[in-house]
């Protein structure tokens, strides 16, 4: 990412306290060489895979998405990630996602598996970043890249709030493709969280293949 600069002189004051408030106007505009946001969704369901994305914005896509009112993908509805989604990866230098499967959440535990799902997602990038920002306070281990956690990044980091949307829209499609083969869970609409229909679907019928064994819901 180039050494960011904003011309004060053209920028209105709210514009400026708006931009304070992300890190990519302030902490790490100096910073010269790309810059990855990386976050993870579905690290709390029951059901699937958990997924992360990771995601490099060029200098000039920023001021766009910080006008776009650009958040934390949980805080946005469905239709608002969507079109915010389709944003990123037009705008983006680069963006790929990386997930662990249910069969590894249960081998190595949740949290291990979402820093797999981070790792993965970052090692997928064909423009290698000078520095990648990591949602929350776990660093991933052996990743050959300079890293800094950040947390509640979603909300500090555009790039890092990019990552987010794109990981949710991605895993969420995801997930509504395979409701129609486990129609009984109400997929579709829970997207693998333990909604109450979820978990007395849980009662009824059992586990699947694809739920989280190592959950407790899903030992029945």
């Amino acid at each position: 990412m180039a050494k960011l600069k904003p011309d004060k002189a053209s920028v209105d004051l709210p514009t400026l306290q708006q931009q304070a408030s992300w890190l990519e106007f302030s902490a790490f505009s100096d910073i010269c060489g790309p810059v990855a946001g990386v976050d993870e969704v579905g690290r709390g369901c029951l059901f699937g895979p958990v997924v992360a994305a990771a995601v490099i914005l060029p200098n000039d896509a920023l001021p766009a998405l910080m006008a776009a009112k650009i958040k934390d993908s949980k805080k946005l509805s469905s239709s608002r990630r969507s079109k915010l989604a389709q944003h990123i990866r037009s705008a983006a230098i680069d963006c790929k996602i990386g997930f662990a499967s249910v069969v590894e959440i249960d081998q190595i535990n949740i949290l291990q598996a979402t820093l797999l799902a981070m790792k993965r997602a970052v090692l997928k990038l064909k423009v290698q970043p000078t520095l990648c920002l990591i949602d929350g306070k776990q660093s991933i281990k052996d990743l050959p890249l300079l890293q800094q956690n950040i947390v509640k990044g979603d909300e500090r980091s555009l790039a890092i709030a990019a990552a987010s949307i794109i990981a949710k829209v991605w895993r969420d499609e995801l997930i509504v493709r395979l409701a129609s083969k486990y129609p009984m869970y109400d997929l579709e609409q829970n997207k693998g969280y333990g909604s109450p229909k979820h978990l007395l679907a849980l009662q009824e019928h059992g586990p699947s293949p694809l739920h989280r064994r190592s959950f407790r819901p899903c030992r029945i």
